[in-house]
């Protein structure tokens, strides 16, 4: 069966009051009533209209509703969830058979057995129970962090139907560890920190989706990390022992003789950690001296003499 999407039939967002589905229902009801509109298909869009406002203008039946979440698309191809209404007795007034006809087979499928017939609004053992809705949400973090794992503390503002049916958004400070050796795009979980159930539904979940913060020396490859490393002319040349900074301190490293610009040297597995951890990588970047005043300049016009023979851009093909 196709998703209904009540909110776009009826012109409204997520957030809409109660007071606005009211309103857009009159609006509607005006323009589509088959009695009296000249509008194409006014009839079917009536019936369509006002099944979307049988369930936004009841606060359970609204709430229950949202529990699908908001990635639903008009149209789309829907089966309700596994267990969607399991011990949903129901709450409110229910539906015979000639009035659930009049409604779409979505509607039947979520709402004539979850808020069946004979139920009383007053008997609490007959509340409609559903499980509350996953949430999500970005987190950045330092890249140092994923090395050392840390404790945080994040304020989300979570949307929230209170009694009159209005959408609030109410904060909720949640504090969390940040596991040791997390990448970019994992997400956290944060078992029933998301959407509240209904009834005696549990919560859902909050999902915290990981991403590092730019670094100003260090770039991420899933698990490995990158430095571009500056090294003299010489120390290229000659080879060299220099202390390099990595996430987890300081180390030596071996320059070998003969070194390239943007050759790279590995040290394996200090990289982020985990299972199989990454590897850490030092790009070499050949930086010249500055040639700032005559001594230094006259320098480089001796070395010029003194290299006359090397062609840097042989392999181009080009003879100077």
């Amino acid at each position: 069966m196709e998703f209904k999407d009540y909110y776009k039939l009826m012109g409204l967002e997520r957030s809409a009051t109660a007071d606005d589905i009211k309103k857009a229902y009159r609006k509607l009801a005006r323009k589509y009533h088959p009695d009296v509109s000249k509008e194409p298909q006014a009839e079917t869009r009536f019936k369509e209209m006002r099944e979307a406002y049988e369930v936004l203008k009841d606060p359970e039946k609204r709430a229950a509703y949202d529990q699908l979440g908001a990635d639903w698309k008009a149209g789309q191809d829907f089966r309700p969830p596994p267990d969607w209404n399991a011990g949903a007795e129901g709450r409110g007034r229910g539906f015979s058979d000639r009035e659930a006809a009049e409604h779409s087979d979505f509607f039947e499928s979520l709402f004539r057995r979850g808020f069946g017939a004979g139920s009383t609004r007053g008997d609490a053992a007959q509340q409609f129970h559903a499980h509350g809705e996953d949430s999500h949400a970005k987190i950045q973090i330092d890249l140092e962090e994923a090395y050392n794992g840390a404790s945080r503390s994040v304020t989300l503002r979570m949307p929230e139907i209170d009694a009159q049916g209005h959408m609030t958004a109410r904060e909720h400070k949640i504090d969390f560890v940040i596991p040791k050796g997390v990448r970019a795009g994992q997400h956290i979980r944060l078992a029933g920190q998301g959407g509240r159930g209904i009834g005696q539904g549990s919560p859902g979940d909050l999902y915290l989706e990981v991403e590092f913060r730019p670094h100003a020396h260090y770039r991420v490859d899933q698990r490995d990390v990158y430095l571009d490393l500056p090294v003299a002319p010489w120390e290229a040349t000659l080879g060299a022992q220099v202390e390099v900074p990595t996430p987890g301190g300081l180390v030596e490293l071996t320059i070998p003789a003969g070194s390239a610009g943007g050759r790279k040297l590995r040290l394996k597995g200090r990289g982020i950690p985990g299972k199989t951890p990454g590897d850490f990588y030092f790009v070499l970047q050949v930086t010249l001296p500055p040639a700032d005043n005559d001594k230094t300049r006259a320098f480089y016009a001796e070395m010029m003499e003194q290299f006359k023979a090397f062609k840097p851009r042989a392999k181009l093909g080009a003879s100077t």
